[in-house]
């Protein structure tokens, strides 16, 4: 017997399309892809794709192989940005996504295993993954059927010079290399303007409503907004206090409501004391700290409100950010798999 979630997020697709509408609008000729790793950055992967698909999107990234099988029924077209291990060759094989292809011997891996269609990383100076320019200048992936090279921008959401080395050192590899296209742009990237397109971008963040970076706000709105049920209504009198080691006293009598909502469900605990509820308009501020599995709000400005009730969190991805110091990503992939997803 299925049980309904005392929690959900209500993912609202309409706004989703329109924000990937938006970033396809701002790659110009570039295609737009979109990232879907990371359950869809905590949306649910199947959902986005789903949505992004009939609005248009044809190419979509996830960051490993069972992230890819799970999308693989939809028929969409995948790249899997972390390579290919030994242990991926047989499902890779498959058919049903590229290997985004990191290292010599990934290279090797996929050569010897009979090739096929792939995407190849190329580190343009971010350290991270990926082989190098001049390994792909000597040829390293001649005779390689490589669909799109990749690279990554390690400050794109700041105005730093490493953003034109990067796009320096990537666009030197036109002509280059058999790939037939190339993209360096994520959400951020994009922003940077048409230098940074090259033939694909691949927003991740602001395809959820997040803001990369400031010029991009007014195009992007916010896609998903965690809910929870009340569990209890109960009043607190004047110098009582709330929640764990008592960080929080009653100033005067005050309602509160207690709801079905902690740091395991990705609410983080840096919210405490930070974070509200939103009730049509009316704010109830976050009281105390916010525990595992429960949140107090003040629920004095709405006396309607009982036992069963749904609250939906003031969850402005940039403001929680701006408020706690935890970055917009972690606000977002952190949502955990106990909301019913609406």
């Amino acid at each position: 017997m299925e049980i309904p979630a005392p929690l959900r997020l209500r993912v609202d697709r309409d706004t989703l399309v329109s924000n990937w509408q938006a970033l396809d609008r701002m790659s110009g000729a570039a295609a737009c892809g979109a990232a879907v790793k990371a359950n869809g950055y905590g949306l649910g992967a199947t959902l986005v794709a789903e949505t992004l698909a009939k609005a248009g999107c044809r190419d979509f990234f996830v960051a490993n192989w069972a992230e890819a099988q799970a999308l693989a029924p939809l028929g969409v077209t995948l790249s899997v940005l972390h390579g290919l291990r030994a242990e991926d060759l047989p499902v890779a094989k498959a058919g049903f996504a590229r290997p985004v292809l990191n290292t010599p011997e990934q290279i090797a891996r996929w050569r010897d295993s009979g090739g096929g269609p792939c995407d190849v990383m190329v580190d343009t100076g971010m350290n991270r993954l990926g082989v190098s320019v001049e390994a792909v200048r000597g040829g390293l992936l001649d005779g390689l059927s490589v669909e799109t090279l990749h690279s990554h921008l390690a400050c794109a959401d700041e105005d730093v010079a490493m953003n034109a080395r990067q796009q320096a050192a990537f666009a030197s590899l036109k002509g280059k290399s058999p790939a037939r296209r190339m993209s360096l742009a994520n959400s951020a990237g994009i922003g940077l303007g048409t230098a940074y397109h090259f033939d694909l971008t691949r927003p991740g963040l602001a395809l959820y409503g997040g803001t990369p970076r400031a010029n991009m706000a007014d195009d992007l709105r916010q896609v998903a907004w965690p809910e929870a049920q009340i569990l209890q209504r109960r009043r607190v009198t004047a110098g009582e206090t709330v929640g764990y080691n008592a960080t929080w006293t009653a100033p005067a009598d005050t309602e509160v409501a207690i709801i079905n909502l902690g740091y395991a469900d990705g609410y983080r605990r840096a919210l405490s004391g930070l974070g509200a509820a939103m009730v049509d308009g009316v704010i109830l501020p976050v009281l105390g700290r916010v525990s595992m599995d429960l949140i107090a709000i003040d629920a004095t400005a709405r006396p309607d409100l009982a036992e069963g009730d749904w609250v939906a969190m003031a969850y402005d991805l940039a403001r929680a950010s701006a408020a706690c110091g935890v970055s917009q990503y972690e606000l977002l992939t952190g949502l955990g798999q106990r909301f019913g997803r609406a």
